[in-house]
């Protein structure tokens, strides 16, 4: 099943990214579009709405990339939400670098992104390990800590 999990986020990955972001968010995403829609003349109360759209498209990138971790498997919510706020964030930040600061080209940005994947996959087949060794060992050290003061 893990394996199953794995190529649904990539697809979810392709449908989010590709087929659910029309050519207006991703216009809507670069600044220079705003500034082109008004004649490079961009009033001040618009000058970081390029922001939100780059923030909408990529937190539902993260929770789509998500979903096959929340349906097919038993979720551990805490770290799927940890992994969401992450993967939003650094989504956030490399689409900005394309978009905006032309530092990164598609091959680029989608490499990124399928590593993002990978490690979120990984962390989520590995959580219930992570899990088992927090509540043992972590609750042994406690125990000794405790014992010293």
């Amino acid at each position: 099943m893990t394996y199953i999990s794995f190529w649904l986020m990539v697809l979810c990955h392709i449908v989010d990214d590709f087929v659910f972001q029309p050519i207006c968010l991703s216009k809507l995403k670069q600044k220079s579009w705003w500034k082109k829609e008004f004649n490079n003349n961009l009033p001040f109360k618009y000058q970081n709405d390029y922001l939100m759209a780059l923030l909408v498209h990529a937190l539902s990138w993260a929770i789509m990339i998500h979903l096959p971790l929340m349906f097919l498997q038993e979720p551990n919510v805490k770290v799927i939400s940890y992994m969401i706020g992450i993967n939003c964030s650094i989504h956030f930040v490399v689409d900005d670098l394309k978009a905006n600061h032309g530092k990164l080209n598609l091959i680029q940005d989608q490499s990124i992104h399928f590593v993002q994947i990978f490690v979120s996959w990984i962390i989520d087949c590995f959580s219930s390990f992570f899990d088992f060794f927090q509540k043992t060992l972590f609750s042994k050290f406690r125990c000794c800590f405790h014992q010293f003061r």
